[in-house]
């Protein structure tokens, strides 16, 4: 590599090793959009502050349009011993303008330009994730309001616990996600300040106007200290925290999915378009959607502890293991917002099984807690009422059959406080008697339905 193409070869004599040069090359070829953005926002503010001449300025501004255009067309080949992004855009500005390029990096460190790329990388990292999330919580409350009365059998410690119904459940996935939605919010609020003018590390000697920068590229604010501005990855941190999570309950979400498409569960029939089948049995059909996801979480939460342990031993402030991190933003980037997106799609073609749901919702005693609350509304203490109904199931086992099945002199001979009434007691009335915010009666889940739907904005 010739010492005049490195940006900073004065001291160096002789060329990089060829090794040297391909064990640090970064992964930031496609992200010109940024670089080029930034550039043109800080030769503009050093033109009006009399930093560089003006006519320079101007020469620059229009010169990284035309290097943009090139960008775009697929005009600039990647050459190796440029080593970056911000070189290849400094050279080819240079040949469409000549000298008046080498002005673009006054007042300007390759510390603070990274950082600005970064911030600008992850902030239209997490705007993406706020879209999908939002489309994939809209895809959940359409199949909560339409679901909102279907039951379905509740779990707790995967044995069948209650009755709920199958839009209460799904919505369960959508208080999730919104969480996440929040999440990528809070981080994007949290990276959106301005780090060019920070220099390498120490701040520049030159009258910025960091504020004309800042608002020129959408920052709320500037960085109050040159060191962390430079050293920060926080936020990098903070959104691959986001993704992990998200990721996490996508993966519950996938799981469900695999569960109840097995013929031990028969809740879901997938559709052809969102499954696969076996190269040897004729009768499969696999869940191949749902178990990527699952399978391709663990490499999102690889992300997020590769950055933990990347910036937990680095001293302030810039070291070339931040070089790292848009690895990880676009590694768990590539997991996350497409699973996301063939989520939304999938869903709504799944085809439920809702009169065998039904059926499922009221076996394995689940309106056991039911026939409890029946005998609290008549006085009784409920640790008593637990102990009744647990010998009332003790003796549908005897009898192999379910709670409502019992004749009346059973309950009459385990309580007199139980009346003919309790012959009624079934899934829909169990669903019906959970008629408060949060619950799962069916009025109430079209309700928080329609509350999460207006949540989203």
């Amino acid at each position: 590599m010739a010492g005049e193409q490195r940006t900073w070869g004065g001291r160096f004599e002789g060329d990089m090793d060829a090794l040297t040069r391909d064990y640090g090359a970064g992964v930031d070829q496609g992200l010109y959009e940024f670089d080029i953005a930034g550039s043109i926002a800080h030769a503009r503010m050093l033109g009006k502050q009399g930093i560089i001449p003006a006519d320079d300025a101007a020469k620059i501004v229009d010169g990284l349009a035309l290097v943009l255009e090139d960008f775009r067309a697929g005009r600039v080949d990647w050459r190796p011993e440029l080593e970056d992004i911000h070189t290849h855009v400094e050279v080819v500005l240079r040949e469409k303008i000549g000298d008046a390029a080498g002005r673009l990096h006054t007042a300007r460190s390759r510390n603070d330009q990274v950082s600005l790329l970064n911030r600008l990388l992850v902030r239209q990292s997490c705007d993406e994730a706020i879209a999908a999330i939002a489309r994939l919580v809209a895809v959940i409350c359409d199949l909560g309001e339409e679901h909102a009365a279907d039951p379905m059998p509740g779990y707790t410690h995967l044995q069948r616990a209650q009755p709920i119904t199958l839009g209460h459940h799904l919505l369960a996935y959508g208080e999730m996600l919104f969480r996440d939605r929040e999440r990528f919010s809070d981080c994007r609020r949290r990276l959106n300040v301005m780090p060019l003018g920070s220099g390498a590390l120490a701040g520049s000697p030159y009258p910025l106007d960091r504020e004309m920068v800042a608002r020129e590229l959408g920052f709320d604010s500037v960085s109050r200290n040159s060191i962390d501005a430079t050293a920060d990855r926080d936020f990098v941190a903070e959104y691959l925290a986001a993704c992990a999570i998200t990721q996490m309950h996508l993966s519950r979400l996938a799981e469900e999915i695999v569960l109840w498409a097995s013929a031990e569960f028969g809740f879901v029939r997938l559709p052809d378009a969102f499954a696969t089948g076996s190269s040897i049995m004729p009768q499969k059909k696999n869940a191949d959607v749902a178990e990527l996801a699952r399978g391709r979480t663990g490499r999102v939460y690889g992300e997020l502890v590769n950055i933990l342990a990347n910036l937990k031993g680095q001293p302030l402030a810039y070291n070339r293991d931040l070089q790292e991190d848009k690895a990880a933003v676009f590694g768990a980037t590539a997991v996350v917002i497409p699973t996301l997106t063939i989520f939304a799609a999938m869903l709504p073609a799944l085809e439920f099984q809702l009169e065998h749901m039904r059926a499922r919702a009221g076996e394995s005693f689940s309106l056991a807690t039911d026939v409890a609350d029946y005998l609290v509304r008549k006085g009784m203490p409920f640790r008593e009422a637990h102990a009744v109904v647990g010998g009332l199931v003790r003796e549908c086992e005897r009898r192999a059959c379910e709670l409502n099945k019992l004749p009346l002199a059973v309950y009459r001979e385990a309580s007199t406080l139980f009346e003919r009434d309790i012959l009624d007691l079934d899934v829909d009335t169990a669903l019906a008697a959970r008629d408060i915010p949060g619950g799962t009666a069916p009025a109430r889940v079209r309700a928080a339905a329609k509350e999460l739907r207006a949540a989203l904005g």
